[in-house]
């Protein structure tokens, strides 16, 4: 439909700029939505839906929220996945002559909220920016609530999966693709399956940037420096990805966005690289159940009381140091944050009136911060001298470093308190934010308004003793201005003085030579006032904003002091001891604890393990035992308790000496995907071949209960050839865990191969789980217990118990007709027991017996067994 009104015109024109974004249009104190925008707003928003009058007596639908309350709807719709422009009058309409001139001011995208009512206050909203030629994979990442800008690069041949672990980790609010990635059938799918909100996605066309207009564009954001850093790292195409982000921010922002003036570039190599699976499966910062931070790692480590420290925290914990110097001068400030009780308790409560600096400058760039805004900066600033002289008399390396470059800022702190009253009101436009004495004019202009209300406070008394009317009355309106009414009965004692206003049904209403002259110096310095006030302000916050680096250095510092105090409370409370970090190869844990389930046990006592791995004798450690007995928690305790040193924390352990570890991979649990056709065990085998194919020598691998989602002998014949892959072709230190009882054999052949289980105790019929790791194997898995203890119907429990017994029966039977050197499986049994084999079955049943399981690839076991399911599909 084509308007014929000159504001629908407006509309219109203005809404073909942004066809993709719900347009909010000013309309008085209204943003209005018309058209298929009101008709998505309304039903997101749940508001009325009505119509307007759009020409040639066509009406079009329409909705709107009041301008004061806009910010809560638009967060609404930006938590679903949309986009809103924001289109302001950017003239005055008393002077404007036709239709007010209209802009979008802004566009906000999930990706580039501000609003704390969306982001949660510890934790990034990232946007990201991806680009690929023949040999990169190019990210650019930025966050414009807090100013973090990094790139980094992958290797297009393989370097895919790391960009998937990567993207898996920062959670992106927001996708900015180039145009071929965005087309890619096999991409997307992969990264809507790895995040936790709403797929948000702009594609862009690559080609319109080339290397030279990138670095123009970097140039102009980041000065020589940041081009030179980009550089001298080689990068290729991040400058690219950096370079569309960019332009993308500076589209939809119309903003300088000061507060993005360092970028950052980063390799995941440089860190302990953690997949999705093992950012899952250890539930580092969302836990499996309902995604929430209960019940994971991040809840227990978080006792921050900024929220920045709290981001902070949530990155060190997804991305674990390599350096050994690194990890350690983190455990050194947090060892002497344990011992010094005072010196901790001191800087935790100097921390509590920390508001958070990332977010507020990222206000101050937008020019969205308020006066308030600009107090909380000044209350922040104001505890750092207090922070600087508790920190004079630490002696470790970090603690000392943060003092140093700690910037009290006094120049800021001063310009805020002369300039801004202390309690300002929410509004800039509204006056009352210039404190007394900060300006001259201001204070002449307030005299000015003050004394003549304080004239008017009298007027009504004075006029009524003059005139004899009792009812007389002095009012205001925005419209009209003062005036004084005199009511119909009354208008014969009005003085010639009076000068008639505005008539009334029921009165007139006047003014006097000398109302008027006091009415234009109230209002005139009233109004006047206000916009010097306004003015005034946003000088203020220019001039503070000039500070944004020296501001964020001194948030990153109180971050970072606020990140060690919290491990150092933990480390108190939950007593958890300094490890050992170094480059050698052992693994050597004394009564390690699962730090989650240490503190979910609720007053129980958790029973610690110790674990010993090395690249030697103890490199692999096959776990047995029954299902409830603590195999996985002992393995997963394990790798929280290695990636825990890496960050620089204390652990759960009475010592703990520990080699550094590259990667972490976890292959835990049974899940299907049916949003893409994978079953469980086809999921199960992807996230084997991640492990199979990226382990090194230094990795850390826990595999649980592997092969588990197919048929037996399958199942494990694919455990086992996986395990002797990563004994003999990777060598990494490994856990594994399984009711196969029969890889417990490979002890006995494979050096370095040792056998642990958990321990019970028989009483009678029951059985006490004692969730101590021993060594030696299970000779049973009380499978039909944990079933009777999961209370399934006593009949089932007990027919299981009798078929159980059947079964070892037939084994043993079996065993003792065994020839010399056969080996007797369980297919075995159930053939004594009479099942009818076809010739097909008999000749894969012979075809696994002669399999020489230990001198079998990996390969050659998935070709034999994808060769022996094609014989029984072709049967059936």
């Amino acid at each position: 439909m084509t308007a014929t009104t000159p504001m629908m015109q407006q509309y219109q024109q203005i809404k073909k700029q942004y066809p993709e974004a719900i347009l909010f249009f000013r309309l008085g104190d209204f943003y209005e939505m018309f058209g298929p925008d009101a008709e998505l707003a309304s039903r997101e928003l749940e508001i009325v839906l009505t119509s307007r009058e759009a020409g040639n007596n066509v009406r079009i639908p329409m909705c709107g929220v009041p301008y004061h309350a806009a910010e809560g709807y638009i967060a609404r719709l930006i938590e679903k996945g949309y986009r809103v422009a924001i289109c302001e009058q950017v003239e005055d309409p008393r002077t404007a002559k036709g239709i007010v001139k209209r802009e979008v001011i802004r566009v906000v995208t999930p990706g580039t909220v501000l609003n704390e009512q969306v982001l949660p206050e510890k934790q990034n909203n990232y946007l990201v920016a991806l680009v690929k030629d023949a040999m990169n994979w190019g990210l650019a990442v930025a966050d414009v609530s807090t100013g973090e800008f990094l790139v980094t690069e992958f290797s297009s041949q393989d370097g895919r999966e790391r960009l998937l672990d990567e993207l898996a980790r920062l959670q992106p609010a927001e996708f900015l693709l180039a145009a071929e990635i965005a087309a890619d059938d096999w991409l997307l799918p992969q990264i809507k399956k790895l995040l936790h909100k709403p797929l948000v996605v702009t594609s862009f066309n690559q080609e319109e940037i080339n290397q030279t207009v990138s670095l123009e564009v970097l140039g102009e954001q980041f000065g020589p420096a940041g081009v030179e850093k980009v550089l001298n790292h080689g990068l290729s195409t991040a400058p690219l990805a950096a370079a569309a982000l960019l332009r993308y921010l500076r589209e939809t922002q119309k903003a300088k966005l000061t507060h993005l003036n360092q970028i950052e570039v980063y390799f995941t190599a440089n860190h302990l690289v953690l997949d999705g699976a093992t950012l899952r499966n250890l539930e580092l910062t969302r836990n499996l159940r309902d995604g929430s931070r209960r019940g994971t790692v991040l809840g227990v480590l978080d006792h921050t009381i900024t929220a920045m420290g709290g981001r902070l925290l949530k990155r060190w914990l997804e991305q674990p140091l390599l350096q050994v110097k690194a990890i350690q001068e983190r455990l050194d400030a947090v060892e002497e944050l344990v011992n010094n009780f005072f010196l901790r308790e001191d800087l935790r409560d100097l921390l509590k009136p920390v508001y958070d600096l990332e977010r507020l400058l990222g206000r101050l760039a937008y020019g969205t911060a308020n006066a308030r805004d600009l107090i909380a900066l000044k209350q922040s600033l104001s505890v750092v001298p207090r922070v600087k002289q508790i920190l004079q008399p630490v002696k470790t390396t970090r603690l000392q470093e943060l003092r140093k470059r700690l910037d009290a800022l006094e120049d800021v702190v001063q310009l805020i308190g002369a300039a801004i009253v202390d309690e300002p009101p929410v509004s800039v436009r509204e006056g009352g934010i210039i404190k007394e004495g900060y300006h001259s004019e201001v204070d002449q202009l307030r005299r000015a308004s003050r004394d003549g209300k304080q004239w008017l406070a009298g007027l009504e008394a004075r006029e009524r003793e003059r005139t004899g009317i009792k009812s007389l009355k002095v009012g205001f309106n925005k419209v009209f201005g003062y005036y004084i009414e005199v009511t119909n009965p009354n208008l014969g004692l009005v003085p010639s003085d009076y000068q008639r206003k505005q008539t009334l049904a029921n009165a007139e209403r006047f003014l006097t030579p000398e109302l008027k002259e006091y009415e234009a110096m109230i209002l005139g310095a009233e109004e006047r006032v206000v916009q010097l006030e306004y003015d005034l302000f946003v000088q203020v916050r220019d001039q503070v904003g000039a500070q944004t680096e020296r501001i964020q250095q001194t948030a990153y510092c109180l971050a970072e002091l606020d990140v060690l105090a919290s491990l150092a409370e933990v480390a108190g409370r939950n007593r958890y001891v300094k490890p050992k970090v170094d480059t050698g190869d052992r693994l050597h844990i004394i009564q390690g604890r699962h730090p989650v389930v240490e503190e979910m046990l609720m007053g129980e006592r958790f029973v610690p393990n110790d674990a010993y791995l090395d690249g030697q004798d103890n490199r692999l450690l096959i776990i047995t035992g029954p299902n409830m007995g603590g195999k996985s928690t002992f393995m997963r305790q394990v790798a929280l308790i290695v990636l825990l040193a890496q960050v620089g924390s204390f652990v759960p352990a009475e010592s703990a000496q520990i080699g550094i570890v590259d990667r972490i991979f976890t292959r835990v649990g049974a899940a299907d995907d049916l949003a893409t056709g994978q079953s469980t065990f086809m999921v199960e085998m992807s996230e084997t071949r991640v492990i199979t194919t990226q382990a090194t020598r230094r990795s850390l691998v826990i595999l649980d209960e592997l092969g588990r989602g197919t048929a037996t002998w399958d199942g494990m014949a694919i455990a086992q050839a996986v395990i002797e892959h990563l004994y003999h072709r990777i060598g990494c230190k490994c856990l594994v865990s399984t009711h196969y009882h029969e890889l417990a054999d490979l002890e006995n052949h494979l050096p370095g191969v040792k056998n642990l289980s958990v321990a019970v105790k028989e009483k009678g019929q029951d059985i006490i789980f004692l969730r101590r790791v021993v060594p030696g194997r299970a000779d049973k898995s009380y499978g039909i217990y944990v079933a009777k203890l999961a209370g399934l119907p006593s009949e089932i429990v007990q027919r299981a118990a009798q078929l159980l017994a059947e079964l070892e029966s037939k084994r043993e039977v079996a065993a003792t007709q065994e020839k010399p050197g056969q080996q007797l499986s369980l297919v075995d049994v159930f053939a004594e027991m009479g099942a009818r084999l076809s010739p097909e079955e008999h000749y894969v049943l012979e075809k696994l017996r002669r399999i020489d399981l230990l001198n079998t690839t990996p390969l050659q076991a998935l070709n034999l067994l994808f060769e022996l399911q094609n014989t029984l599909k072709d049967k059936k």
